[in-house]
């Protein structure tokens, strides 16, 4: 049995930040995610990490626990706050955040 990986591109307001974005799973290319569109990767039960990526912005990578029969869901934006924006420049992984959504019993794939 498996988990699932739910990682939204969308944000709340404008978003500066609009380009599909390259999904890392547990340091391997898993796909992309286009704004205001979904993917749903299985995942096994266990620790697994997740970055998001376009061009030179990237989040931090983000390490969450996957269960059996459950949906581990994401948000994706590059909306920051202005001085984190600005920083961003300097630091390309705080570009975009993966913002946790509540996680989802029976919702897998």
């Amino acid at each position: 049995m498996t988990g699932t990986l739910k990682l939204t591109h969308k944000a709340i307001g404008a978003e500066v930040r609009r380009h599909p974005y390259g999904v890392v799973l547990d340091g391997q290319d898993a796909g992309s995610v286009a704004m205001n569109e979904s993917i749903e990767l299985p995942v096994s039960a266990g620790s697994h990490t997740v970055q998001i990526h376009s061009g030179r912005d990237s989040s931090k990578v983000v390490t969450f626990t996957a269960v059996d029969g459950e949906t581990v869901a994401f948000r994706c934006t590059g909306k920051r706050a202005l001085p984190v924006f600005l920083a961003s420049f300097v630091d390309p992984a705080l570009a975009l955040v993966l913002v946790p959504e509540d996680r989802l019993e029976g919702a897998g794939s």
